[in-house]
């Protein structure tokens, strides 16, 4: 913990960076449970239910190369904070949402929502390595993913409860309120010394983008790599177990809470174990780790209680798999092609993301058991694995 004070006490910009982000990722997550508690509440079908998922991933997949070109071309600090507003807005509107006759509208505030939160976190991950020197560079996506973890954790048990007793628009409310005070932190970021990296236009800043990525294989590998994370978009999964499977044991909104804080306080503990031992070979047994965690939760679905071991075990490797992935990518790239490379990295990403959540609801309306979608996705992981083994490590990692 101590490399992490030293961090944030020598680096004032990643300390405002860090106190913003961990505040408004704390009220996220109420307003994640409060969308999908509303929607069963409503009695909204399963597609509405899947669809939240799918609309806040699919428009970021065709934004990515645009986004990877603003990125690199304009100032950080105005493109966060103009972001951010965006954000603030969004959040403000769910408030007036009590009926499923504004579901297209709830669906439009979570696509813009969503690529302005998408636009604001590439921007962050591609200035954070001109700021920050390479070996504190991992210790910010480890605190990164800390602070996920312990936001997703608090957010998500809180929530629930809250809002069992409060009511949705309450926990929207307070997640307005959150984003509110964290702007105030956000103005007051300083890159003077960092500007945008090209005066190109935009055609040529995307063609030399795919060109860059094309000449770079393990820059593609890691990308793929790090794509397998999004299997574990668990939102509608869950969302689906509380609605069907787990309906009589407890409310929606408890049962979602519980859940997610469950694996959200396995995966803070992992990270700060795992940080320990991970390194380029060991990052295989890892992968392998993830897809046995996800496939035991699937085995002790059928009962609401054991399945919370299942959830322990499937929570324990993610962040580690997300943080040193996401490490790896940044230490392989130039500094001029951060934001195209971040950016075709989350199209990648939200690709899967958005397959895993169409499936999920296409596969339960087909017949599919809730059990035997979560195995496949655990078994996504054993071949992630495989192709991190025999394709990235053994062909370039293992001869760093």
């Amino acid at each position: 913990m101590v490399r992490y004070y030293i961090l944030l006490r020598n680096f004032r910009n990643y300390r405002l960076l860090f106190s913003a982000g961990f505040i408004c990722m704390f009220g996220v997550w109420f307003s994640i449970v409060g969308i999908a508690t509303l929607l069963i509440e409503l009695g909204a079908p399963v597609w509405a239910i899947t669809a939240v998922g799918v609309v806040s991933f699919i428009p970021n997949i065709f934004l990515a190369p645009i986004n990877g070109i603003i990125v690199d071309k304009f100032r950080p600090k105005p493109l966060m904070v103009s972001m951010f507003a965006i954000e603030i807005v969004t959040i403000f509107m769910l408030i007036f949402i009590n009926d499923l006759a504004y579901l297209w509208l709830l669906l439009g505030i979570v696509v813009v929502r969503s690529v302005a939160g998408t636009l604001f976190y590439q921007t962050e991950s591609s200035t954070l390595p001109k700021f920050l020197p390479k070996p504190y560079l991992k210790l910010a996506n480890e605190l990164t993913s800390i602070s996920w973890t312990i936001t997703y954790t608090l957010g998500m048990a809180l929530a629930g409860v809250f809002i069992h007793y409060f009511g949705v628009r309450a926990a929207f409310i307070l997640d307005f309120c959150l984003y509110v005070f964290s702007f105030f932190i956000l103005i007051r970021l300083n890159f003077k010394d960092i500007t945008g990296s090209s005066t190109q236009g935009a055609i040529k800043m995307l063609k030399e983008g795919f060109t860059y990525i094309r000449s770079r294989p393990l820059v593609v590998h890691l990308i793929v790599i790090h794509a397998f994370v999004a299997v574990t978009t668990y939102d509608n999964l869950i969302a689906l177990l509380a609605k069907f499977e787990y309906k009589e044991i407890l409310s929606a909104s408890l049962v979602i809470g519980l859940m997610n804080m469950a694996r959200s306080a396995a995966a803070f503990f992992g990270q700060m174990w795992l940080t320990r031992i991970v390194n380029l070979k060991r990052y295989f047994w890892i992968l392998l780790g993830q897809g046995g965690g996800i496939m035991l939760w699937a085995a002790l679905e059928f009962n609401y209680w054991l399945s919370f071991i299942g959830i322990v075990m499937a929570g324990f490797f993610i962040t580690t798999v997300w943080s040193y992935s996401f490490t790896q990518l940044q230490s392989h790239v130039d500094r001029e092609f951060f934001g195209r490379v971040i950016a075709y990295n989350d199209m990648a990403y939200f690709i899967v993301a958005t397959l895993t959540s169409a499936a999920i609801g296409a596969l339960y309306s087909l017949g599919l058991a809730l059990w035997q979608i979560t195995f496949l996705m655990g078994f996504m992981f054993i071949i992630a694995a495989v192709y991190y083994k025999f394709i990235v490590y053994d062909r370039y990692l293992s001869k760093e």
